[in-house]
């Protein structure tokens, strides 16, 4: 029993072998400065986006088979909850970290997000943007965002990456980190009021999700990181019940 415990331990420790996750940077800045290409194909900064606000940053890319289409599916449901003003009070910006994305990609994502919001939500307080000159990859490695481009035999590019939502305070300084897909509107408002006040606030331990495309590897398949913490906990309970009956015979 020990040995196959070992087995998926193993196993667990491997899908975390490239380093890839959250490297907490709280306290630290983003680069304001960044140029980025906006749902309309304007050319914005960092700074000018965000507008001095409190910010939701989400790093995703649009054509994501895996967490990110959840995770953004949450942000609309969660914003339609959130008690406070948008573009007022806070803004939300998805940066997009693939590399050969579109504005029109963003676009749709948007307007699809929007208009499936159960309450009227300004428009112009969530942005969609794409990088420009890796300025996406900037961003990114300054809030400790990582991730690992994949590419299939067939040539199909894909990113392995975690899903976090970070709370940026109007100076872009980094304020809190918060982990996973579904997130609750009483703690984002609280996280958003505590950054207005320039206030950092230590992450809850919370384990992050991680995407993984699903495509043949020989004879194995790559899954969500989800699917594998099911089939880890059922073999431990699996392998704990051959245990007990074993016990029970002798």
């Amino acid at each position: 029993m020990t040995k196959y415990l070992t087995m998926l331990l193993l196993c667990m420790q491997l899908l975390q072998a490239e380093g890839l996750g959250i490297n907490e940077k709280l306290g630290e800045y983003v680069p304001l400065d960044l140029v980025f290409i906006n749902e309309q194909s304007e050319r914005v900064t960092l700074g000018e986006l965000m507008d001095g606000k409190p910010t939701l940053l989400t790093l995703n890319y649009f054509k994501c088979a895996g967490i990110c289409s959840p995770q953004l599916n949450d942000m609309a449901i969660m914003l339609s909850r959130l008690h406070l003003a948008e573009n007022t009070d806070f803004k939300v910006l998805t940066v997009d970290f693939a590399e050969d994305e579109t504005p029109q990609l963003a676009r749709d994502k948007k307007k699809n997000l929007i208009h499936s919001m159960n309450r009227a939500f300004v428009a112009d307080a969530w942005h969609f943007v794409i990088g420009e000159n890796n300025s996406s990859g900037v961003l990114a490695q300054s809030v400790g965002f990582k991730f690992k481009k994949t590419i299939a035999e067939d040539g199909q590019v894909d990113y392995i990456h975690g899903a976090t939502l970070i709370v940026l305070s109007p100076t872009g300084k980094i304020t809190r980190y918060m982990r996973g897909i579904e997130q609750l509107s009483t703690d984002v408002k609280l996280a958003l009021i505590e950054a207005k006040d320039e206030k950092v606030t230590p992450t809850i331990s919370k384990n992050s999700p991680y995407c993984f495309s699903e495509k043949p590897l020989g004879d194995t398949i790559v899954e969500t990181g989800s699917k594998i913490w099911a089939i880890f906990m059922l073999s431990i309970i699996v392998l704990l019940f051959v245990y007990l009956i074993k016990v029970k015979k002798n």
